[in-house]
């Protein structure tokens, strides 16, 4: 009976981290390749490269937060 336990238990420990590690890839390659666009078309010397990557990292954290809230909430199943 402790078997099956462990398992889900490692599985839901294997999706939370995919989930937390493409949060942060995601929003950071994103903002990334979006600020550098807005960077070559507007010419904004790399502004906006800084200013998307300080929003991709919010929405990460953000991001982040909300998954290890509804992680740790779901102990009741």
């Amino acid at each position: 009976m402790t078997q099956p336990s462990k398992q889900r238990q490692f599985i839901r420990a294997f999706a939370l981290m995919s989930t937390l590690t493409s949060y942060i890839v995601g929003a950071v390659l994103l903002s990334v390749f979006g600020g550098r666009w807005l960077d070559q078309r507007f010419d904004g010397g790399g502004l906006y490269l800084v200013i998307s990557l300080l929003a991709g990292f919010i929405t990460a954290a953000y991001g982040i937060v909300k998954a290890v809230q509804q992680f740790m909430g779901d102990d009741s199943s």
